[in-house]
């Protein structure tokens, strides 16, 4: 993790046609995808393998359906979150932002694994694990959620009380379980790109917070930024 602040802008003044043109990229991207998984859903449920097990049968639905509810939950924040009170100035955070969030997506380009019974069921139950982490995490950031490095409300409550980015560390679950399926040297050198342009990310929120909530600095002494006692 780098030190150091970001440069930040002063509280902005855009107007509500601006903030709400901002908004749209990302609710037409969620949009989508929650239509495209819904209907790998149902093919998934019409096509599944008849000699599947009822339990892995049970875990695939439930994996498929957190990343459905991630989807809707998401852009419902995006259109009822606050506008922000602060942001990062520049062109890296931004693209850290971006890449941290879509670069994964870039696994599909490779060929998938045929994975041993225990590969399948590590990647299955960490992508499952962190889709319905990232579900109730977000549920408890609401209004304040953002990709882009920016403040709205501190939240310090909840799984927030315990580490600084519970989001980032639910998502990397996900993240680590679809790697585990398409895991070759190529897609290695993607996932540490995408974990260093997260830690970037952290980096860069955590400086626009500090620059304009007072009370942050406290709150990041006393709470972990991953992982309690360790990071």
């Amino acid at each position: 993790m780098t030190t150091g602040t970001a440069s930040l802008k002063s509280p902005p003044r855009e107007s509500r046609g601006y903030d709400l043109a901002m908004r749209l990229p990302l609710l037409a991207w969620s949009t989508v995808c929650t239509l495209s998984s819904a209907r790998g859903l149902v093919r998934y449920m019409h096509e599944a393998d008849p000699g599947l097990s009822h339990a892995a049968y049970a875990v695939n639905i439930a994996m498929r359906v957190s990343a459905i509810a991630f989807l809707v939950l998401l852009a419902a924040t995006v259109v009822l979150r606050t506008r922000p009170t602060g942001k990062a100035r520049g062109f890296e955070p931004r693209v850290s932002a971006l890449a941290g969030t879509f670069i994964v997506y870039a696994f599909a380009l490779f060929p998938r694994r045929e994975l041993p019974l225990a590969g399948e069921i590590a990647a299955t139950c960490l992508t499952l694990i962190g889709s319905a982490a990232s579900v109730f995490v977000l549920s408890q950031l609401g209004r304040s959620f953002s990709i882009m490095a920016e403040a709205r409300r501190l939240v310090t409550t909840g799984v927030y009380g315990f580490v600084r980015h519970p989001l980032y560390l639910a998502e990397e679950l996900a993240t680590i379980g679809i790697f585990i399926q398409f895991a070759s040297p190529g897609t290695t050198l993607l996932l540490a790109a995408q974990i260093a342009f997260q830690l970037r990310r952290m980096h860069n929120e955590e400086a626009v917070l500090g620059e304009t909530f007072p009370e942050y600095a406290a709150y990041r002494e006393k709470t972990a930024r991953l992982l309690p006692g360790i990071y």
